[in-house]
């Protein structure tokens, strides 16, 4: 094992690449396969009720023997649950999304687990800083699912410069090309969501793999633009809330969230292309074919060493120093 890179050393992982926790993609059939391939494997909980989470850790558990972990959704209904759930099963690596995960940190790491909070902004991750967390998934409005308001261009420096913690980088990286970039930009590792969902273990429905595979530079949408922003492939239900939002219809917030309800479901498991929420990131573009996890990592790796070596080494990552806190 090769201890030189944080999150590599941090997590035990031979790559230093985390999968997204995408809600109803992100099971454990996924997840095993992207640990047993040397990254990171990620159980996306979303809404699942903490039965459903238990006997996918356990059957994730008996697909691999490399870590793993789990996403927690601080919206979750069954958040404190959840959050019990994990330490009773002994997952060794937590991520969070929309919300704080300050009032479980204690009890996790009191436990040796890993917390690392999804964010956004500089802001959030000084305070997640604080907390005590121990690395960072820096995520850039290109990613797929709920996005933030800068890209990852921007972002991972800005963050790089602003804390003392490992950072993985995430939004838009979807081959070699961007796992050189986030790494020069200050990342010790990328998290990749959309390029995962077409793998061959990824038990996404064939039409949403289509999808993605067909779509070009400007195959996503927003929406949520006055509240929760999402971004998604282009479709009749994205394309129809998109232009309630944009005209301003007299539509209420119940109306758009009727549209809304059980469209990722319909999109994942069903692919139902008329009512579903196929919840990608702009690097679908680069997505052009389906492959085993085990063959996406390595060639996006490979690729990062054949044609960037004279650049970047993600096996020693660029340090950064910390920006002085003139406040």
């Amino acid at each position: 094992m090769n201890n030189t890179n944080p999150i590599m050393s941090l997590l035990g992982i031979a790559y230093p690449i985390i999968q997204g926790g995408m809600a109803w993609v992100a099971e454990a059939n996924l997840a095993a396969a992207v640990s047993n391939a040397g990254g990171l494997g990620l159980i996306g909980a979303g809404a699942m009720p903490p039965d459903l989470l238990r006997e996918q850790i356990r059957r994730c558990r008996s697909m691999t023997d490399k870590p793993f972990g789990v996403n927690i959704m601080l919206m979750s209904p069954y958040v404190d649950e959840l959050a019990r759930l994990v330490i009773e099963e002994d997952v060794k690596v937590v991520t969070t999304g929309a919300g704080s995960p300050g009032k479980y940190i204690d009890s996790w790491k009191a436990h040796g687990m890993k917390v690392i909070p999804v964010v956004a902004s500089t802001a959030y991750a000084k305070r997640m800083e604080k907390l005590g967390v121990d690395a960072l998934v820096c995520e850039g409005m290109e990613a797929g699912g709920h996005i933030g308001e800068l890209t990852t261009m921007v972002l991972i420096p800005q963050i790089a410069d602003a804390v003392n913690l490992p950072i993985i980088a995430a939004g838009g990286i979807a081959d070699g090309r961007g796992i050189a970039a986030a790494f020069m930009l200050g990342a010790s590792a990328v998290q990749v969501g959309t390029r995962f969902i077409v793998a061959d273990e990824s038990m996404a429905h064939d039409h949403f793999k289509d999808k993605i595979i067909k779509a070009g530079d400007i195959g996503t949408i927003i929406t949520g633009i006055h509240g929760h922003p999402v971004r998604s492939l282009k479709s009749p239900l994205t394309r129809t809330i998109a232009k309630i939002e944009r005209e301003g219809a007299a539509a209420s917030a119940e109306q758009l969230e009727a549209l809304a309800a059980q469209s990722l479901r319909k999109a994942v498991v069903d692919g139902n292309e008329k009512e579903g929420s196929f919840m990608s990131g702009q690097s679908a573009g680069l997505v052009t074919k389906r492959q085993p996890v085990k063959a996406i990592i390595e060639e996006m790796f490979r690729e990062a060493d054949e044609r960037f070596n004279s650049r970047i080494n993600w096996r020693h990552p660029v340090s950064f120093r910390k920006k002085e806190d003139n406040t």
